[in-house]
């Protein structure tokens, strides 16, 4: 298996993470590449018309993309309880993943904002509004914290997300906002496989 890489991505982190949990890290080739909003990259664009990080590439030769389907396609692989089967926890798992990616999305727009825009067409509230989503979300988390209990996709796409808050925009001081959130990822900050896949530059 082999997944086109970028060390700074919290989308390819989850992938990661889940593959940590599940045991499959050590078969995973990571592929250097060079993903960019703007200066597209045509290496991954060969696999995946949209040129985005994380791509994956299957043992029996299929291409997979984005990290959900990457998720799922390890869990399976693993025969895992990343995803539940049924009942109303699999809908509140996949739930609490789409706020995190949402808030995720929220987040690259305003990065970009700063560092792919030319400065003259920068626009504040457009950036202010992505950032309120990150706000909202972190309101919901502290409100719902005793829900994520169990090691899954959604709490681990939180905790991605939090991780992503730390490295990117450290100047939210978001745990002012939701200490018992705070607490809650300084614990899942501890395990191995969250340890193992630090963003960095």
């Amino acid at each position: 298996m082999k997944i086109y890489f970028s060390p700074a991505s919290p989308y390819v982190r989850k992938c990661l993470v889940v593959a940590h949990e599940l045991g499959l890290a050590g078969q995973i080739e990571k592929l250097p590449s060079n993903a960019h909003p703007v200066n597209r990259d045509r290496t991954i664009i060969a696999d995946n018309p949209l040129g985005q990080v994380p791509t994956f590439f299957t043992d029996e030769g299929g291409v997979l993309y984005d990290s959900r389907v990457i998720c799922e396609y390890l869990d399976a692989r693993a025969s895992g309880t990343m995803f539940p089967a049924q009942g109303a926890r699999r809908w509140s798992v996949l739930t609490q993943q789409a706020l995190a990616d949402g808030m995720l999305s929220a987040c690259l727009i305003a990065r970009y904002e700063d560092v792919a825009r030319p400065e003259a067409l920068r626009w504040a509230d457009w950036r202010a509004a992505q950032l309120d989503k990150v706000t909202t979300g972190l309101a919901w988390m502290e409100a719902h914290v005793d829900e994520l209990q169990s090691i899954d996709i959604g709490t681990i796409s939180l905790a991605c997300l939090l991780g992503y808050l730390d490295f990117r925009f450290p100047d939210l001081t978001w745990r002012e906002q939701a200490p018992r959130t705070a607490r809650w990822f300084a614990a899942m900050s501890e395990r191995p496989s969250f340890k193992a896949t630090f963003p960095h530059v």
